[in-house]
């Protein structure tokens, strides 16, 4: 069967250099990983690296949350310093920090050293107020989710508890061999108590990098598998979208939902709802 056309891949390569427009210019590997591409699209994401020294500008009018996925940055909020994120040297060593600006915050992050930073953004939402600030790994909520072959690490970093106008991200870590995003489930319909609706985005790294994993999308419009490997994007706007690391590499996906309001309802595919309900 033919997939749904609503959900989009990419192999992601590097398009361009850019950086703030300030008298400190430096120039920026900027790569746009997801961008609007029809009307209804709520979703941007990019992927920032810096040296040392290099500085970058973020939010405006939109929401923005930066993920810290390597190095240390320097930030500040409306030329007030909030003081210093990040500290791992990899997704996979452990939970990261990430940046919070509302809409109407101007952004400025300054890499202490080699920086690599994921950069989310929506229109404004409906959520309560929110101020800029600094998420540490101690303001998310991580849990090990699933058994067996389907387990995995979770780290919420900017959930419905979480004070947000319209984003919500966090980052799944499965182990070699393992399933998330599992029992399938989807959030495309806008029907609660069961199933609210939300776009969203998966961002891939491997490890080793040279590995790769199994994105599945499927409705009842088709189905497909995609092979995704480090640098790669998923943009979901429907369907079960179930993932699996190759054997052998444990495989991290940044996941971006944005919606209408800031629930998750997601809907568990009836046929292998059980999976998930005979856990013990």
């Amino acid at each position: 069967m033919e997939p749904t056309a609503d959900n989009t891949w990419q192999r992601c390569s590097k398009l361009g250099v850019t950086g703030p427009a300030t008298e400190e210019l430096e120039a920026v590997m900027i790569r746009t990983l997801v961008g609007p591409e029809r009307e209804g699209d709520l979703i941007g994401l990019a992927l920032a690296e810096l040296d040392a020294g290099e500085s970058i500008a973020a939010g405006g009018q939109l929401e923005a949350a930066i993920v810290v996925l390597a190095g240390i940055v320097e930030v500040e909020a409306n030329g007030e310093r909030l003081g210093s994120a990040g500290g791992r040297s990899s997704v996979f060593e452990g939970p990261g920090h990430a940046i919070y600006g509302p809409p109407g915050t101007a952004l400025r992050l300054r890499a202490r050293g080699p920086a690599e930073l994921a950069i989310a953004t929506a229109p404004s939402g409906t959520g309560a107020p929110a101020k800029a600030r600094i998420i540490q790994p101690a303001d998310q909520r991580i849990a090990e989710v699933g058994s067996d072959n389907w387990s995995r690490t979770v780290r919420t970093i900017l959930g419905p508890e979480h004070a947000a106008g319209r984003l919500l991200l966090g980052e799944t870590i499965n182990p070699p061999g393992n399933w998330s995003s599992y029992p399938p489930h989807k959030h495309d319909r806008e029907a609660p108590p069961h199933e609210v609706r939300l776009q969203e985005v998966y961002f891939f790294k491997v490890d080793p990098a040279g590995g790769f994993g199994i994105q599945m999308l499927y409705d009842d419009a088709g189905e497909k598998a995609l092979i995704v490997r480090d640098g790669d994007v998923a943009r979901i706007r429907s369907g079960y979208h179930p993932v699996v690391a190759a054997a052998g590499y444990s495989l991290y996906y940044l996941w971006v939902m944005a919606g209408v309001g800031r629930r998750m309802i997601p809907y568990f595919d009836p046929a292998h709802a059980w999976v998930g309900e005979s856990r013990p």
